[in-house]
């Protein structure tokens, strides 16, 4: 079966929201969806259920299904949430079993790589975060993992994989010819000043935008 991410030429952005609270955070994103943006990641390791619960209450339901939670996978019952993303942690405390149920209730599912042989252990997911593709823009000495000159050769029934780390305007057409299936993004959007933000999401969408395929 294919998956939205693997049915379209077009390079695909999701944007990761800051690991830190945010000022009128709620707001932000609801800018980010309203300017076009398919799918947010939200990760807040340091927040509890709570906080993050208050989170996803603040943003427009309309938006929720474009929402994966990172952590407290129960909250998705409760809010309308179909999209659950496991650490490469979570995804071993878990069975591939489980995962397949998981899917075929209606969720997709997705999971974070650092290291490109283990896409032969991921094929039941739906996308695979890879990273640090560049070097990193909110983590100070993650450093890229890939030369320049990189291609990426997925092993048959891999799924799609994302690149993470390091993204933005001067350099986000690479990630087309290096072959990978999409982006994802987070300091370029959030340590940009709150007036900034949709400017430089819209940019990046037209950017991807233009990325398609033969």
């Amino acid at each position: 079966m294919k998956t939205e991410m693997k049915s379209t030429c077009n390079l695909k952005l999701i944007v990761i929201s800051s690991p830190t609270p945010v000022s009128n955070e709620a707001e932000n994103i609801n800018r980010l969806f309203e300017a076009g943006l398919k799918v947010f990641h939200l990760r807040k390791p340091y927040s509890d259920f709570v906080m993050i619960a208050n989170l996803i209450s603040q943003i427009d339901s309309k938006y929720h299904d474009r929402i994966a939670i990172h952590q407290y996978h129960t909250l998705a019952g409760e809010f309308g949430i179909n999209r659950l993303h496991f650490t490469e942690m979570g995804r071993n405390d878990i069975s591939v079993l489980e995962l397949l149920k998981i899917k075929e209730g209606g969720y997709k599912i997705s999971t974070s790589l650092h290291e490109l042989s283990s896409l032969t252990e991921v094929s039941h997911f739906d996308y695979a975060f890879f990273s640090p593709v560049f070097d990193s823009i909110s983590k100070q000495g993650y450093q890229s993992s890939i030369s320049a000159d990189f291609i990426l050769e997925k092993p048959e029934n891999a799924p799609a994989v994302i690149a993470l780390g390091g993204i933005h305007q001067e350099n986000i057409h690479l990630v087309k010819s290096m072959k990978f299936d999409g982006v994802a993004v987070l300091g370029i959007i959030w340590n940009e000043e709150e007036n900034q933000r949709v400017v430089v999401l819209k940019n990046l969408l037209k950017t991807c935008e233009k990325n398609n395929c033969p």
